[in-house]
């Protein structure tokens, strides 16, 4: 689970790096449409790096990603920049679900009858599902299990990829009508690169920020929402009568 998280976050990033790869900050007015494509893309970089927490959702039908297991074709969680987080991924083909809860270095993860059996192969993968039915596996990011899954939820981290992303591509951006997503009034910014097309939804009003990123093309398609910036991540956790220690999990593979 560990070895995955790195590409969870270039999954999530890669709706949105490309096309927010802008050239420096220009002076802007507030109504968008009285802004170019670039000066839009660049609120909208700007108001992502400086969210505190946001609610992110991804669904990936890219070619192939339906197929598999181990890697999720959606998350759909709440998270922010002091390591908290609540959501939940689902896997492709029929590798299930896990529920997600991260308060600073704590980690909860519930996964379904359906994960553990892509887990663990044959009659073991039974035996753990059943034993581990709707209760939390509870346990900390320094336990390798829990780190793949608790460093997806890594705000920060993911805002230090979309800032890392600085070519001239933000010049190709262009600007199109406005149109409405969500119910929300919206300018879709589109670019074109090695036969992928990204559009980025701004609001057309001030504060411009990201609500909607997609990318299309050569294998690739993805849709990133992004809700609820600077709105608090839910605080609850799991009851110790529904969590199960890191431990005992351990043990119970060891055995597998």
């Amino acid at each position: 689970m560990a070895g995955r998280a790195a590409n969870r976050r270039a999954l999530i990033c890669a709706a949105t790096c490309a096309a927010l790869a802008l050239s420096p900050a220009l002076a802007v007015a507030d109504d968008g449409s009285d802004l170019s494509a670039q000066q839009l893309a660049q609120q909208a970089k700007k108001n992502l790096l400086a969210a505190e927490s946001v609610h992110l959702k991804l669904t990936d039908r890219s070619a192939g990603s339906a197929a598999s297991r181990t890697q999720p074709t959606s998350m759909d969680l709440a998270l922010d920049r002091d390591g908290n987080c609540v959501g939940i991924l689902r896997m492709g083909g029929k590798g299930g679900s896990v529920e997600l809860i991260k308060r600073g270095k704590e980690v909860w993860m519930k996964p379904d009858t359906a994960f553990w059996k892509s887990q663990v192969p044959g009659p073991q993968g039974d035996a753990v599902a059943e034993l581990f039915k709707d209760r939390y596996i509870h346990g900390s990011t320094k336990d390798v299990m829990l780190k793949g899954l608790a460093d997806t939820c890594d705000l920060s981290s993911f805002q230090k990829q979309v800032d890392s992303g600085t070519s001239a591509e933000g010049k190709s951006l262009k600007k199109g009508a406005e149109t409405t997503r969500d119910g929300t009034k919206v300018i879709p910014l589109t670019t074109t690169k090695a036969g992928k097309k990204a559009v980025l939804y701004v609001t057309s009003k001030s504060p411009h920020r990201l609500v909607r990123a997609t990318q299309k093309g050569r294998g690739t398609d993805t849709v990133l929402t992004f809700t609820d910036y600077d709105k608090p991540v839910p605080s609850a956790t799991p009851s110790p009568s529904r969590t199960v220690d890191i431990g005992k999990l351990q043990q119970e593979l060891q055995n597998v």
